[in-house]
């Protein structure tokens, strides 16, 4: 697929998706690589628009370039975004009471701890709908439980061979003091993130490196 026809498919794709306001959204792509630049209104529509233009063939990464520019109505005071914040995460189940956060002019840095990532994920996705906040900075620590470096890496390559979206044998795990690094091919962006998500369910994980590439 050439540059221009990479382009094309992402642009329509950002049009096609009801989530987000493209009216303000430049697309340019290299050799694969898709950079979106411009503005929208919220964090969300940041987000759903990386999300949109890595669902497209072809796609190998996305610089996400975009800035939220909260409409003046919509800027809230460190105080109230936090405490907006803090209300959110609260009623969540699967975000701990040990999850803190901090506000100041509209970006948000989580902190405090969790025992899984899909925890420290769930608190930033519940961060992200709340009304006003520009950027988020994720700074909870993982404090799950520990496990040696055989059993994290047996334990990843079991869940990929489990898992009928990966090709197990296209990917592989090496462990060192809770870090897994994660190289091989996929086939999309789909199978990119099902082998991330499979690896942070690990006990023992505490950081992920991906060096795993989209190859179509």
């Amino acid at each position: 697929m050439s540059n221009e026809e990479l382009v094309s498919s992402v642009t329509d794709e950002l049009h096609w998706d009801p989530k987000i306001d493209n009216d303000a959204i430049a697309v340019s792509a290299q050799d694969g690589v898709v950079t979106l630049r411009g503005t929208v209104g919220s964090l969300r529509q940041k987000r759903e628009a990386k999300n949109a233009a890595s669902r497209v063939y072809g796609v190998t990464r996305v610089d996400n370039e975009l800035q939220v520019r909260l409409l003046d109505s919509d800027a809230r005071a460190d105080a109230d975004l936090r405490g907006d914040v803090l209300q959110a995460l609260m009623l969540d189940t699967l975000v701990p009471s040990t999850v803190d956060a901090r506000a100041s002019d509209g970006f948000v840095t989580l902190t405090g701890h969790a025992e899984w990532q899909y925890q420290r994920d769930e608190a930033e996705s519940v961060a992200v709908n709340v009304a006003g906040v520009v950027d988020i900075v994720n700074d909870i620590t993982l404090t799950g439980p520990n496990a040696s470096a055989d059993d994290v890496e047996h334990a990843i390559a079991k869940a990929f061979k489990r898992n009928a979206k990966l090709d197990s044998e296209a990917l592989t795990v090496e462990t060192e003091d809770g870090t897994v690094t994660l190289k091989g091919t996929v086939r999309s962006w789909a199978e990119h993130d099902e082998a991330l998500e499979a690896a942070w369910a690990a006990p023992g994980v505490r950081k992920v490196k991906d060096h795993i590439l989209v190859a179509y």
